[in-house]
């Protein structure tokens, strides 16, 4: 099979990007599904997060795209507002080359009345969370009489969560038979099996071999005696491994708080991410550890669905699931895109059937290590980058180089001090080198961006 993107019959400009992005060999997923999607056949694929797939249907939906009409001509369904968001700016990545393309995300957590608003403007691609797009469907703010593609995107996290009833309403507003309909997910329960059918006609089935990626992620099992070991084991498993970023799921948003204000009070940059949040400082909270900025993310299970870190070293399972296919779930945040990745799991003596359960799952030999020695060396990493907000985003017409040429403008550094930006509908934020951070913020506090004055502060 030639994996080579300029195989493939695509537009000359997604081409020329791709070449420009470096996007040179199709990924596994990729090489199955893009001939298929690009052919307009319905879909099934079986991919984990990170494995490429939105590279795979956003090329197929943006070869298609009739950019002089600016009627809703593509929908994507993800099941959390910030996949929603990363889906978006990637299909931006992917179309930077076609002239005045609009993708926009409608998702809960923003205003509502900007999200019409700007639908009234007209957009080609909509990427949305499904509670919030059949809310504006029923209201008629969304037309979806003009989609071409129709993409549910990690079909199993929207079936956890609740979504299945609304996109099958959701489905119903789409005009049979004149559309290709693309489903994505990492595993298939009978309710996505079912799900498929009332949605996909005739549907070509592709999956990569799951097992095989799993080989870049080693598996570590630490039994303990307490749960109060666990604190101790945590500094020595960050001291052993010193990870530039790592994720640590606990069971409770309690335990949460406690494990990161446990890990602050070492001096580690630590923050907790939950279902008490308010959504800016979940937003906040995500941008700082997409931004390195943030060394340590302890989570939710809930609260980590959508998260897509692409170098991600070391996942801890503080509290061992339940149920092996949140585990699968959660150390696949590690060992992406042909990068090695560690996952530790605590165990207490008395959760060995946990351990049971996720042999039979994996079908392979689990060796517990007993944990008994908890010197650790310390851990030393300290992130590089700050991240500063600036109270203003896309309703403002900001644009990433108007962000940049303010900072170079008003700081006399050079560019090179300024690691992503990211811009929202009214707030943006940026990952500055931490030595320069203050900087950035006094002289942006008392400047001007695009001949406007802004809040600015640390996130």
């Amino acid at each position: 099979m030639d994996n080579k993107f300029n195989k493939l019959a695509l537009n000359k400009e997604l081409l020329n990007n791709l070449k420009e992005l470096k996007y040179n060999e199709m990924t596994p997923i990729q090489a199955l599904s893009l001939p298929i999607i690009i052919k307009g056949q319905d879909i099934i694929a079986m991919a984990k997060t990170g494995s490429g797939k939105t590279a795979a249907f956003g090329l197929g939906i943006l070869n298609k795209i009739h950019v002089p009409n600016f009627g809703v001509q593509a929908l994507i369904l993800c099941p959390t507002r910030e996949l929603a968001s990363q889906v978006a700016e990637e299909l931006r990545r992917l179309a930077r080359m076609t002239k005045n393309l609009k993708v926009l995300t409608i998702s809960g957590g923003t205003s509502e009345y900007h999200q019409e608003k700007s639908l009234s403007h007209g957009a080609h691609i909509i990427v949305g969370t499904p509670g919030r797009v059949l809310r504006l469907l029923k209201k008629k703010s969304l037309n979806l009489s003009q989609v071409n593609s129709f993409v549910l995107d990690e079909a199993d996290r929207m079936l956890d969560m609740g979504f299945i009833e609304d996109i099958s309403k959701i489905n119903t507003y789409l005009r049979e038979n004149e559309h290709q309909s693309m489903l994505f997910s990492a595993t298939f329960p009978e309710e996505i099996v079912e799900l498929s059918k009332n949605i996909l006609k005739d549907p070509v089935e592709v999956s990569v071999d799951v097992e095989h990626e799993e080989t870049s992620i080693e598996e570590i099992f630490y039994e303990l005696k307490t749960h109060k070991e666990k604190d101790k084991a945590l500094l020595k498993v960050l001291g052993d491994f010193q990870p530039e970023r790592a994720i640590i799921f606990c069971k409770t948003k309690k335990t949460s708080d406690d494990v990161s204000n446990f890990l602050q009070d070492k001096g580690i940059a630590a923050l907790s991410i939950h279902g008490d949040l308010e959504q800016n400082e979940r937003t906040a909270t995500l941008e700082m550890f997409a931004n390195s900025s943030l060394s340590i993310l302890v989570a939710t299970d809930v609260a980590a669905r959508g998260i897509d870190i692409k170098e991600l070293p070391l996942v801890v399972n503080y509290d061992i699931t339940d149920d092996p296919e949140v585990y699968t779930h959660r150390i696949g945040r590690t060992g992406r895109a042909g990068n090695q990745g560690v996952a530790v799991t605590f165990n207490v003596e008395y959760e060995a059937h946990k351990i049971d359960r996720i042999s039979e799952f994996k079908n392979k030999d689990i060796q517990v290590v007993k944990l008994e020695e908890f010197d650790a060396t310390e851990y030393l990493v300290h992130p590089p980058m700050s991240t500063i907000y600036i109270s203003g985003g896309k309703k403002d017409k900001l644009r990433p180089g108007d962000i940049l040429g303010a900072i170079v403008g008003e700081t006399q550094l050079g560019a090179d001090i300024v690691g992503n930006i990211s811009i929202s509908n009214i707030v943006s934020f940026v990952a500055i080198k931490k030595e320069h951070a203050k900087l950035v913020v006094s002289k942006l506090q008392n400047g001007r961006i695009k001949n406007r004055r802004f809040r600015v502060g640390f996130a």
